[in-house]
């Protein structure tokens, strides 16, 4: 990537000067090459409500950056910690660097839960030690914690009118974006040795840990994946329901996140589940398109 990796970019930077709007800058400069879905989806907001997502979104990046970018076991705990001990003292009020000068403005306006960050820690952590999930319960803890998270730092970030059910809609908005990102990117994480099936749901279709990391693709494989599918819509319809409870700019938002993946998972439902041949993703123009008619989706739903 044309930015350092993020991890080692903090440490480098740690100690140099720099204003609020140079940390915003490079916040907004790492989302942007590192995700373009979350970026074009961010791009809506108001310049306050952005920035924050923006702040989020690279802290999220730096510790999934620790996960899947470094092999040794040892630096990777390093890291971590580290990013912990950080997080905490932005939340306290001593920042430094880019990403927590940023972070710290986001804490201040926004008032965010750290917990919801250091819970997202704690699904990241979850990758050095689990490779594999014995049941959907197991498997939903980690989606919980590395998607839903993110969710409800959005809609501290958004505002939801205090409405009742708005946490679950966020959590489960969260659950579904994670199961499509599961399932396009099965081969790659069959590469780092890592299966996000549930070994429940894999016997229930005749299938073992190790036909996911062999790469087969069968009739028990689609049907492995239709069901994944299945599940990911189940939480889109509940998490579709945050919608009427934003303003409009944030409404446009999410509706681009959710919308985005949802065409991502009907493309792998149209493939028939392959999703190993080729990676299943949108080209700029899709991408563009998509994003336009989301956006004017979102204009005409009723606000609650």
């Amino acid at each position: 990537m044309a930015i350092e990796t993020l991890a080692h970019t903090q440490t480098a930077d740690d100690d140099d000067p720099l204003t609020l709007a140079e940390a915003h800058a490079w916040c907004k400069a790492y989302t942007k090459e590192r995700a373009k879905n979350f970026y074009y989806a961010f791009a809506i907001l108001p310049e306050d409500k952005r920035n924050a997502i923006y702040a989020a979104y690279a802290f999220s990046g730096l510790v999934d950056d620790i996960a899947d970018e470094l092999d040794d076991r040892a630096e990777q705990e390093r890291q971590l910690a580290e990013a912990r001990a950080k997080l905490l003292a932005c939340e306290e009020g001593r920042r430094s660097g880019p990403l927590y000068t940023a972070l710290g403005a986001a804490f201040d306006e926004f008032h965010i839960p750290a917990e919801f960050f250091d819970e997202l820690v704690n699904g990241v952590e979850m990758d050095f030690t689990i490779n594999r999930y014995e049941t959907w319960a197991d498997l939903y803890q980690y989606c919980y914690r590395v998607a839903s998270m993110v969710g409800l730092i959005c809609t501290s970030v958004f505002g939801t009118h205090g409405h009742p059910r708005a946490r679950q809609y966020a959590i489960d908005m969260g659950i579904g974006l994670q199961i499509v990102n599961i399932m396009r990117d099965v081969k790659e994480d069959a590469e780092r040795g890592r299966v996000y099936f549930a070994a429940h749901d894999l016997a229930k279709h005749g299938l073992t840990a190790d036909d996911i990391l062999a790469g087969v693709y069968d009739e028990r494989f689609i049907a492995l994946m239709r069901q994944q599918g299945m599940r990911a819509h189940r939480h889109f319809r509940s998490g579709k329901r945050l919608l009427p409870l934003l303003d409009l700019r944030s409404r446009m938002c999410v509706n681009v996140l959710q919308g985005v993946y949802a065409e991502i998972l009907k493309r792998i439902e149209k493939r028939n589940y392959d999703v190993l041949s080729e990676r299943v993703s949108l080209s700029t123009p899709a991408k563009l398109a998509a994003i336009g008619k989301l956006w004017a989706g979102a204009a005409v739903i009723r606000p609650q």
